[in-house]
């Protein structure tokens, strides 16, 4: 990671400082709109598909036209609009954008021991559809907006806003038609946006994640082919056997581990912080093909799952299809892997590692089609992320990390055109996930709390990123 020099810091930490005692809402008072708007917004049902934001988009558009904040309102299909609200600034620096996506995962309503779109509050918590992905940064996005108008803080940069359609899906109505139709219009230098998170353990804070990278989607296909026959009689070229076989072999197969400048911080940075021997594995992961680390990576497949998928581009078989009735033996089976491409993967490349993992001429290994997005990623020597550090810093008194997203976000079509942009988010306890109360889980929930706290912590990101120092 490029260093931030020591003045560099006091710089920030004294501007950061100057800029909130001259700008601080009165935060009992936002905390209630907050609640306001959040639930407002958790209520209005966006699910996607079919996908219909339209309603949220008129119910945002009515605030910013209240505030008297300059919207405009973008749209490729007319029930899928994309809104851009914009405070200028005096054009000193290039603008700031503040990205959130209106639309949700779909729901099975009969899971929900809440009702999925009631915004129910209990116990400390809001359950719904979209309380974590991603009506808490469209929330925490708009009451920024909404102070530094009312607040009058000087700007240097225009700071503008993004509600943005058909992220969960639909991008060529959302992000793709944004960047590529009306770029003029949220260019910016830096943008924030979600999947950050303050990761909580037993109810403490831990560290601040801070999204700079994500890998890039990608679906394989596997076509198996032989002759179908009476089910009486077995062959050597049955497709469903060949198909079990071929994912079978790349399920077990484990692609090489490879670091990246995002991936080497995080874990040297989590090792700082971790008890002695999780530290110590951390640390093994830092040298590649030592028998140190290949036993920590066994580890935390097992354990840790996710942070292993840092590591590696992974394949995950998640659909198969095959056969139409028991007493026949089909001339075809199918399957799709789900994959997710380290950032520096060579697709081509790729591919043919997995054709040589399956070796058998009777599978067709292809790309199957697939919404696929840019690479790229966010420096870390920048003035944002020093920023964002020292606010979730004064915060939290966690550490900050920079983090590799296993998901796919719509930041990647932005820092494709130069945009440096960083995913934020609020605490979130680790254990949610698991327990059936994470993003698109049938139990979703934000600590009450942490929402409040998170608005409060992006307000001042923008207001010390885009005010006059």
């Amino acid at each position: 990671m490029p260093a931030v020099s020591r003045s560099a810091l006091l710089f920030l930490s004294f501007g950061f400082l100057s800029v909130l005692q001259a700008a601080e809402p009165d935060w009992p008072a936002v905390e209630a709109e907050t609640l306001q708007h959040f639930q407002a917004m958790v209520q209005i049902e966006t699910t996607d598909p079919p996908g219909r934001e339209t309603v949220l988009t008129d119910y945002l558009l009515g605030v910013f036209q209240a505030e008297g904040i300059d919207v405009e309102v973008f749209s490729l299909n007319p029930d899928r609009p994309n809104l851009v609200a914009r405070l200028k600034g005096n054009g000193s620096k290039r603008p700031l954008l503040l990205m959130a996506h209106q639309d949700t995962v779909n729901v099975d309503p009969e899971k929900w021991s809440l009702p999925p779109f009631s915004a129910a509050r209990d116990k400390g918590w809001i359950y719904g559809r979209g309380t974590l992905d991603d009506k808490d940064n469209l929330t925490a996005s708009l009451m920024s907006m909404l102070l530094l108008k009312r607040m009058n803080v000087p700007l240097d940069r225009d700071v503008i806003f993004l509600a943005e359609s058909g992220e969960e899906g639909s991008t060529q109505i959302g992000i793709q038609f944004m960047v590529e139709e009306h770029f003029d219009s949220i260019e910016a230098e830096f943008c924030l946006a979600e999947t950050g998170s303050v990761v909580r353990q037993n109810g403490q804070a831990l560290y601040t994640g801070v999204q700079t990278v994500e890998k890039l989607p990608r679906a394989i296909q596997l076509t198996s082919g032989g002759v179908a026959s009476h089910g009486s009689i077995p062959t050597r070229r049955n497709a469903v056997v060949k198909m079990a076989q071929a994912v079978a072999a790349v399920a077990q197969w484990q692609p090489p581990i490879r670091l990246s400048d995002t991936t080497t911080s995080f874990f040297s940075r989590l090792a700082a912080i971790s008890p002695a021997e999780d530290a110590a594995r951390y640390r093994a992961l830092l040298n590649p093909g030592s028998a140190e680390a290949t036993a920590a990576f066994d580890y935390l497949l097992s354990n840790q799952p996710a942070r292993a998928a840092m590591l590696h581009t992974t394949i995950s078989p998640t659909i198969m299809d095959a056969g139409y009735r028991v007493n026949v033996i089909p001339s075809e089976a199918s399957a799709t892997l789900d994959t997710r491409l380290l950032p520096d993967e060579n697709p081509d490349a790729f591919l043919e590692a997995v054709r040589a993992v399956i070796s058998d001429p009777d599978v067709i290994v292809d790309w199957a089609p697939r919404n696929l997005r840019p690479g790229g990623s966010a420096r870390l020597d920048t003035d944002a992320f020093a920023i964002i550090e020292q606010a979730y810093t004064q915060e939290y008194g966690v550490p900050v990390l920079p983090v590799q997203s296993n998901g796919a976000t719509d930041m990647a079509y932005l820092r494709a055109r130069g945009v440096q942009c960083y995913g934020v988010g609020p605490g979130i306890d680790d254990e949610d996930a698991l327990l059936g109360f994470g993003t698109h889980s049938d139990q979703e929930r934000i600590i009450e709390e942490e929402l409040q706290r998170f608005v409060r912590t992006y307000y001042r990101i923008t207001a010390q990123l885009a005010g006059q120092n």
